[in-house]
């Protein structure tokens, strides 16, 4: 028996969406509301799950605890309302949940409009067993309490399913803005980094948000602390902090940036984890006139990860720039497949099609552009972008 797991507030908006994700996979779903103002009890009721009422601990874990302790079944999966389950998997994960030693599966999770890495790794899915507990200020997880058992119990094996499992809009940078996320998340790492100094996740996540936010000194004191304590089995918190050293040098010292990208692209994690590196490594390559060299990390996107519109999107960019029009033409219109609202790939493949003299093509291309930046609020870009589109090809009529 598998049951579904969640902590919901407000959520109305997205609570159906991610429940009718689940509701012919799970056996049971327990909810969790811990003090919605909004529809989200009732639409979770309307979709078959059994509700719980819970005022708000003032922290995940012991809210994820309680939920826990709410379930049935021999499994459990565990999700946010702004995630969906994906078809493809399914089939694997029924098959893994068999196996009688497995203790978890580690959930490759696609981040929706994420400006960085575009998956994450989640032990999102477990053996429902009293040892596993949620623990941690941010970011709560099961990790601390698998490692613990694993290391009293050495008979449990820990799975992974290499085909993505789920897909998050948590990340979104307008989701990020309304929400005031920043904020909330730097006075949790601030109270972690005070209790953990040198801990190689915290000095991660905080770092990284120092540098996003103009802070770089910080940041980078951060990042090289983490980096100093990080241990050799720590993959997953290594490419993190090597990422985010990339990023912070980028602009000051390419060199050293490259450098940084090198290292992360080159640790042994699933190659779906490490394409931020490779993506910015491209781009930064790219930049500094090394097109051949960005082709071949652009490339390896491409083949690691075929269903993401960003990495097409860039070997098209890479393309055009070693003067290969129709194999750039060729990487937009995959970009577009796995993306049709993609507006930089509408624009650039219009930009290309002109260059081609496919007159049609590039007024076509421009108008999608214009019509996708609507769509995602883009106003002033999809102006800007008929005023100058309009002086190279006629958009009307």
């Amino acid at each position: 028996m598998l049951s579904l797991s969640m902590l919901v507030r407000d959520e109305a908006e997205r609570l159906a969406a991610c429940l009718a994700s689940v509701a012919d996979f799970v056996d049971e779903m327990v909810i969790v509301d811990t003090g919605s103002k909004d529809d989200s009890v009732a639409v979770a009721r309307s979709c078959g799950a059994t509700v719980h009422q819970l005022p708000w601990p003032g922290d995940f874990a012991p809210a994820r605890n309680q939920a826990l302790a709410l379930c049935r079944g021999d499994w459990v999966l565990v999700l946010d309302a702004d995630e969906q389950l994906l078809p493809e998997p399914r089939q694997e994960l029924r098959q893994r949940m068999a196996e009688p030693d497995l203790l978890v599966i580690t959930l490759l999770r696609q981040e929706i409009g994420a400006r960085q890495s575009p998956y994450s790794s989640v032990s999102r899915l477990f053996r429902r067993h009293p040892a596993l507990v949620w623990s941690g200020a941010y970011h709560a997880s099961i990790d601390d309490s698998v490692a613990a058992l694993c290391q009293r119990q050495p008979h449990w094996r820990l799975g992974h399913c290499a085909t993505p499992a789920l897909t998050h809009e948590g990340y979104r940078p307008e989701l990020l803005a309304s929400r005031d996320k920043a904020r909330r998340l730097r006075q949790a790492m601030e109270a972690e980094l005070a209790q953990r100094p040198g801990d190689p996740y915290v000095c991660a996540k905080l770092g990284a948000l120092e540098v996003a936010e103009g802070e770089r000194q910080r940041g980078l004191r951060l990042l090289e602390q983490g980096l100093a304590h990080c241990p050799g089995e720590a993959m997953a918190e290594r490419f993190e902090l090597l990422l985010h050293l990339g990023i912070a040098h980028a602009e000051t010292d390419p060199n050293r940036a490259i450098a940084w990208y090198q290292q992360a692209a080159a640790l042994p994690l699933d190659p779906r984890l490490t394409l931020a590196a490779r993506l910015n490594l491209a781009a930064l390559l790219l930049e500094n006139g090394a097109a051949e060299a960005a082709h071949a990390h652009a490339h390896a996107v491409t083949e690691a990860a075929p269903e993401l519109a960003l990495g097409w999107y860039n070997l098209g960019l890479i393309e055009r720039r070693r003067g290969r029009l129709a194999d750039a033409i060729a990487a937009y219109r995959e970009a577009l497949r796995c993306d049709p609202q993609h507006a930089e790939s509408h624009q650039n493949l219009a930009v290309a099609s002109l260059l081609v003299g496919d007159i049609q093509g590039a007024r076509a291309g421009f108008r999608a552009a214009i019509l996708a930046l609507r769509a995602r609020g883009d106003t002033t870009a999809a102006t800007a972008l008929r005023e100058s589109a309009g002086a190279l090809v006629k958009l009307d009529g």
